[in-house]
């Protein structure tokens, strides 16, 4: 019963006994720990050398990438947000390397973050018309964009995913997608960022239905290689469903829980310092406990340890209390017997 276990962890839960980090050290803050100082560092120093127009050094460090797409694509993230508050070394970089993938890439990426930023992140109809409009308006241009940027380097699939990305506001039906995604895919077959957006495209609220986004889902988790994060994508699929849906729809059925069993083996296999990790297991840990996987879920609240700003708990007034909620219904269901400590000897 939801009210008892609800009193029994205000009153009595000591996560201490249980191998769980107390509750007074909880932090909403992040899903997981911050990188590591030299990243924080690395970072930094791009944003500031760029800030001063030295575009150079944001080049440098995209391209110290290499051909690892996901990082490629993360690292281009963060110059994106670099860009939000002052484009104007982007503008030189575009200037003095117009034939640069990267930068074309990055500029067609910022048109679009700028025009769903006028949209919002509401449901359609819950946009004004004239932002509707003006979001719709500006996508075009960031979708040609896009393409430019794609026949600078036909081997880098950045310049698809900001197409990808696009195309859905932009109103592509399947026949027109498809061909993009074609297009993604046949450069970076696992891309993590592509594949969500992929998700976005096929879920029920914009060109799919909940049957396409759950088969999106199940064929990416299907042809994930060992070690890819791409698994996660059957948990993001869940976390839609649950989002626009009756919670007590998804239920806990013999084969979700044979695939959350899968998604925690693969994702055991994930590096721990991969930035989608921690997302992840904090959705992994909620669908085990909501499919009454109570021992498993808690092995998840142990890995996760102090750090609980991340969805679902985030959808909650005190993202706090929902994640201590959800692992000492976890503790309590699963009958686990309190490990000895000093305290209690």
């Amino acid at each position: 019963m939801p009210g008892r276990a609800d009193r029994w962890v205000r009153e009595e839960f000591v996560a201490a006994h249980y191998g769980l980090v107390p509750r007074d050290v909880l932090d909403a803050r992040r899903a997981g720990p911050p990188p590591a100082r030299h990243r924080l560092e690395e970072m930094q120093a791009v944003a500031d050398a760029a800030w001063e127009g030295q575009w150079q050094a944001a080049k440098a460090y995209v391209e110290a990438a290499g051909d690892d797409w996901d990082e490629r694509w993360s690292r281009t993230e963060l110059l994106q947000q670099v860009a939000t508050e002052d484009d104007g070394w982007l503008e030189a970089w575009r200037a003095a390397e117009p034939g640069n993938c990267d930068a074309a890439t990055l500029h067609g990426s910022l048109m679009v973050h700028r025009a769903w930023k006028i949209r919002g992140s509401g449901y359609a109809n819950e946009v004004p018309t004239e932002r509707m409009n003006q979001f719709r308006a500006m996508l075009p241009a960031a979708i040609e964009q896009a393409r430019q940027a794609a026949e600078l380097d036909p081997v880098n699939p950045g310049p698809w995913v900001v197409m990808v990305t696009a195309a859905r506001g932009a109103g592509y039906r399947p026949h027109r997608f498809r061909p993009l995604w074609a297009g993604l895919v046949s450069r970076a077959p696992h891309h993590y960022a592509g594949h969500w957006q992929g998700l976005q495209y096929w879920c029920a609220k914009w060109f799919g239905s909940d049957r396409r986004m759950m088969s999106f889902a199940k064929r990416a988790v299907r042809k994930a290689p060992p070690g890819s994060p791409l698994i996660g994508m059957y948990l993001h699929a869940l976390h839609e469903r649950e989002k626009r849906s009756d919670p007590t729809a998804l239920g806990g059925t013999w084969a979700s829980r044979r695939r959350l069993r899968q998604v925690a083996a693969s994702l055991s296999e994930v590096a721990d310092d991969n930035e989608h990790v921690p997302a992840l297991r904090h959705l992994l840990a909620h669908f085990m406990v909501r499919s009454r996987m109570n021992a498993a879920a808690v092995e998840q609240f142990r890995l996760l340890g102090s750090w609980c700003g991340a969805e679902p708990w985030l959808q909650h007034g005190d993202p706090v209390w929902a994640f201590e909620l959800a692992r000492g219904t976890a503790v309590k269901r699963s009958r686990a017997t309190p490990v000895a400590s000093p305290q209690r000897m």
